[in-house]
Formats: structure tokens, C-alpha cells, sequence
């Protein structure tokens, strides 16, 4: 499939409204209980590990780390096998490793344990985020084609039904962890039991339309695909930022309050908006701004985030205390709104830019070559935080960063060669 830039439709406001067909139905419920079964354990980890484990900080560290290369660096290989093999045998072998995984971080106690199921539970995402991801996208192309309203609208119920779960996953986590971690570690791994149950009836053994493509030598094609690499920098720069909600914001609250109690208080804020704003946002800006248009106005919100607290931070405007979160409660809200603006944008491009047959490739490459830049830009923005410069220097070098990627997003349409593989 060649480079083609999508096109915003003018569907009628009720075929936007129309119910989904079953199967996305299945897929976007799908998402809202990976999500729960998820962060019922994630957020809990590392203080388990510290506390329960007696793991030194940095191997705490290490560990987490691990988890994040084992899923968002391996994503590209769950691509590779959905196009190989077809959706519905990776999703389920995904969730039976994710089961294992939660069953033997329940019980393990020493460091190589640990590691081997923390490294288990990320393989199991990579495995199934890219089946799942790509199959939506697949379908949310072919129901735009029919008139049933854009793409991204099918995107933005997607990615909200993962912001629900990941707001309810910690608030269970948090009632299991009253009875001890190995609880929750077992109600995950129920959630994906439940989950793999579910599939097994109901996922299709062959999907009408989706072929399986068996020749070798797409991910040298994918490499060669500029203005697809150029689309994996421009989102990848909004994750990186994205991820200093993880490591700008807590220092900026620790030094307005003297503490981290406000955190809880910003991500629930993140939260929230993620889940009521998500499709009220993607519907106004595919009508009024358009694929190219709406990320790049994502981009400029993510950079205008740093930029307000660049301008606080050394004004002390607004004090110490209460009063002085008001920047970083601007960043949240900035931040988000610029994260929910691009993604699902982002996701609905690939279709367009992928080779055709290999769906499952590019969905599963937009993640790892994004995780590879978060990775690197994480440590990088690490250091600017704690260095020796004027306050406000490294917010703006932070704010600079997706403003410039603006200019890598592709320009020019294509005519498509084929459907959607």
C-alpha cells in the first residue's frame, strides 16, 4: 500500500452514531479489560519489589525497564507474527503468557524469578497489543469506506476504552492490595482468563478480508519507508513528552509542595479528561482541522505544556504551596489534551503509509520505534531536568522538541494502490 495522506469524511452525524459491528465491538471491550487486569499490578510493582522482594533501588529500576523493552520494544515482532499467522492465534497465545506471568510474579521471591515473569507479562502485550491494534484499525478503514464516519472515530472510542481501564485497573488493584500483592496478581491474571475464555467463543477463526501474508522481507520495506519513519519520530517525540508526566512532573510537584502528595491528584485529573474528552476532541478536530492538521495542533499543545511551566517556574507567580501547582495542573491538562489529540490520528495514518499485506508490521513498528525514542529522550531529559541551567531552560529545550517534529509530518497525498491486507 503505498503513502496516501487520509482524508477526513463527511459522514452523516447518524451513521457516526451507528452501533459498531460486532467484532470491533468485541475488540474495543477487549482493550478496557487488558487495561484492568493490567494496572491492577503495575502501579504496585516497584513498590513491591523494594518493599516485599528487598530489591535495591536500581535493580528496581532495571526490572521496570525490562518490562517496558520486553512489550514496547518487541511490539514489531507481534506484528510480524499477526500477519504471519492471523489475529486470533497470537491474541490468545498472548493471553495464556500473560496468565503465566501473573500466576509466577505471585509466587516469586528472587531476583531471577521475578525477571523472568516480569519479562513473561511484557512478551505477552507485545504478542497481543499489535493483533488487537491492527485488526481495529483494519476495520476502522473498512467502515469509513462505507460510509459508516472517519476512522479516528473509531480510534478514539478505542483509545478511551483503554484510558477507562487503566483508571479502574489501579482503584481494584488497590482494594486487592489490602489483602496482600499475590491477590492481586491473581485477579489479573482471572481478568485475562475471563478475557481469554471470551475469545476463544467469540474471536473469528478467519477474518473476512484480512489476509495472511506469508513472504518474507517487510521489515527491510518498512526501513526504507520514510514518511512512515517520519510519522513514528513526529508520535514518538509526543510519547516522550507524554512520558514526563513519569519523571518532569513529580520533580516540579516535589519542589512547589515539599512533597508528592498532589500526584495522585494530577493523574486522576489526566485521567478524567482522557476518558470524558477523548471522543468530543477527536470528532471536532477530524471536521474542522483534518489528519495533518489535527497533529500538528496535538504537537503545539504538548509543546505549549513545557512552555507554561517554563514561564511560571522562574516568574514564582504564583508561590509555593497550593497556589504554586497551578503550572503543573496546566501541564497536565496541556499534556493530555495534546496526547489525545495525536494518537489516535497517528494510528489512523498507518494504514495509509503501510505496505499492503503488512498491517500487522507497521501497527506493531509505530510502537517500538516510539518506544525506542522515549527511551533514549527519557534519559536525555533526565539530565537537562537536573542540570545547573536557568529554571526555565530546560522546560523550553522540552517545549522545542514536538513543535520541531511538526515539520516531519508528510505533506503530500498519494492514490492508494490497494485495501487494507
Amino acid at each position: 500500500m503505498t503513502a496516501q495522506l487520509p482524508t477526513t469524511t463527511t459522514a452523516s452525524p447518524a451513521a457516526q452514531r451507528a452501533p459498531l459491528p460486532p467484532l470491533l465491538r468485541l475488540l474495543i471491550w477487549t482493550q478496557l479489560a487488558f487495561n484492568i487486569g493490567f494496572f491492577a499490578v503495575l502501579p504496585f510493582l516497584a513498590g513491591h519489589l523494594g518493599q516485599g522482594v528487598g530489591m535495591a533501588g536500581w535493580l528496581v529500576g532495571l526490572v521496570l525497564g525490562l518490562r517496558t523493552f520486553s512489550q514496547q520494544g518487541l511490539f514489531v515482532v507481534g506484528g510480524i507474527l499477526t500477519d504471519r499467522f492471523g489475529v486470533r492465534p497470537v491474541v490468545l497465545g498472548g493471553c495464556v503468557l500473560r496468565i503465566a506471568g501473573f500466576a509466577w510474579l505471585a509466587y516469586a521471591q528472587g531476583t531471577w524469578p521475578v525477571i523472568g515473569a516480569v519479562l513473561l507479562i511484557g512478551f505477552a502485550a507485545a504478542l497481543f497489543s499489535p493483533a488487537v491494534e491492527s485488526e481495529v484499525v483494519r476495520q476502522a478503514v473498512a467502515l469509513e469506506a462505507a460510509g459508516g464516519g472517519p476512522r479516528t472515530r473509531v480510534l478514539a472510542l478505542f483509545a478511551a476504552s483503554g484510558q477507562a481501564g487503566a483508571f479502574a485497573g489501579p482503584l481494584l488493584g488497590a482494594l486487592l492490595l489490602a489483602v496482600d500483592f499475590r491477590t492481586a496478581c491473581l485477579a489479573g491474571a482471572g481478568v485475562f482468563v475471563l478475557v481469554l475464555a471470551g475469545h476463544a467463543r467469540l474471536l473469528p477463526q478467519h477474518i473476512p478480508g484480512r489476509t495472511r501474508t506469508r513472504a518474507r522481507g517487510g521489515l527491510t520495506v518498512l526501513l526504507r519507508n520514510r514518511r512512515f519513519l517520519a510519522l513514528c519520530c513526529a508520535y514518538g517525540t509526543c510519547l516522550l513528552a507524554y512520558n514526563q508526566l513519569y519523571l518532569a512532573l513529580p520533580a516540579e510537584v516535589r519542589r512547589v509542595t515539599g512533597s508528592q502528595t498532589a500526584l495522585a491528584w494530577l493523574f486522576a485529573l489526566s485521567s478524567l479528561l482522557a476518558v470524558t474528552v477523548q471522543l468530543p476532541l477527536t470528532r471536532w478536530t477530524a471536521k474542522r482541522l483534518g489528519p495533518r492538521g489535527s497533529m500538528a495542533a496535538g504537537l503545539l499543545l504538548t509543546g505549549a505544556a513545557f512552555a507554561l511551566v517554563a514561564v511560571g517556574r522562574p516568574a514564582a507567580a504564583t508561590g509555593s504551596g497550593p497556589a504554586g501547582l497551578v503550572p503543573a495542573a496546566g501541564f497536565v491538562v496541556l499534556l493530555t489534551l495534546g496526547q489525545l489529540t495525536v494518537a489516535p490520528v497517528a494510528r489512523a495514518w498507518v494504514p495509509d503509509l503501510a505496505e499492503e499485506g503488512r498491517l500487522g508490521l507497521y501497527t506493531g513498528a509505530l510502537s517500538s520505534v516510539s518506544g525506542l525514542i522515549v527511551l533514549l529522550g527519557s534519559a536525555t531529559s533526565g539530565r537537562l531536568l537536573d542540570s545547573s541551567l536557568p529554571p526555565a531552560v530546560p522546560w523550553l529545550a522540552l517545549a522545542a522538541v514536538p513543535v520541531a517534529a511538526i515539520g516531519l509530518l508528510p505533506r503530500r497525498d498519494r492514490a492508494p494502490r490497494g485495501a487494507v491486507g
